[in-house]
């Protein structure tokens, strides 16, 4: 079933220019609103891939950053996903025993655990990122392509600037 808030979106006329047209002092409900729908949707799908493999969001972003960064350490793990020691330790566990993602002693500090995906870990991974990707390339073209900075520049203004993200190339392994 179609919001009607979707409908009204597609209908309505293009926002002003000016940004100072806009009311702070109200809150954008539409905004707040289609944010809510866009995250339910872009994680909708791989929810389902999850799922049949008994596995939820936690999984999913654990999968995610081990794959960008592959032999992250618990510790950058940890922080990354400001998570607490005993949730990462299931999830890993499902993980590890699902045959997804292996642990290896480092080679400097043979306490580190450091974390890399399996080959099967490797394709659920690409599998989830395809269909995210998917989603996100339909509407950067609906968009423009070159409106793509802006994009990413709205989306990190969300993030709160002390916690920041994790940054696009790998952490270090130490």
């Amino acid at each position: 079933m179609k919001s009607p808030l979707l409908s009204a979106v597609a209908a309505a006329p293009a926002p002003p220019a000016d940004p100072r047209a806009l009311t702070p002092a109200l809150p954008d409900f539409e905004l707040i609103e289609l944010l809510f729908f866009a995250y339910r949707d872009f994680v909708g799908e791989p929810d389902r891939l999850l799922e049949r493999h008994g596995f939820g969001r936690a999984h999913h972003r654990v999968i995610h950053f081990i794959n960008r960064h592959p032999g992250l350490t618990v510790a950058e793990l940890l922080d990354i996903l400001e998570i607490t020691k005993q949730s990462l330790a299931r999830v890993l566990k499902d993980l590890i025993h699902g045959d997804f993602v292996e642990q290896k002693a480092g080679a400097e500090d043979r306490r580190q655990r450091l974390l890399f995906l399996t080959d099967k870990g490797r394709a659920l991974a690409d599998g989830l990122a395809t269909m995210q990707h998917q989603r996100i390339t339909r509407a950067v073209a609906a968009i423009g392509s070159e409106h793509r900075p802006m994009i990413a520049r709205f989306l990190a203004e969300l993030i709160d600037k002390e916690r920041g993200a994790a940054p696009a190339t790998a952490p270090s392994a130490s």
